[in-house]
């Protein structure tokens, strides 16, 4: 299985955006993160990530508004892996808050 779970919930309403990022951050293992276009920046989400000790990143979408990036907050090697993906797909600065 690929590093990279994608979730797109562009043109889902609240909550819905919510309740489909969170349901795929319990089921998140360890090696892999989560990458997901979504139309707005889920700023209530930042809380709780944080307090389940994960890590995010947050840039301007190129398919969506944003493309947040979700992993495991202690795993270096994927922090790393995000920020090649970010670096590659275009070189924006990258916004990362842990």
């Amino acid at each position: 299985m690929k590093p990279e779970q994608f979730l797109d919930v562009n043109l889902l309403e609240p909550p819905e955006p919510m309740e489909h990022i969170l349901s795929a951050i319990d089921a998140l293992t360890q090696g892999h993160y989560l990458r997901i276009w979504i139309h707005r920046e889920p700023f209530p989400l930042y809380d709780i990530l944080g307090r389940e000790g994960f890590s995010h990143a947050i840039r301007p979408g190129q398919h969506s508004l944003f493309e947040l990036f979700i992993w495991h907050g202690h795993d270096k090697t994927v922090r790393g892996l995000v920020q090649s993906v970010m670096q590659s797909d275009e070189e924006d600065s990258l916004h990362c808050r842990e």
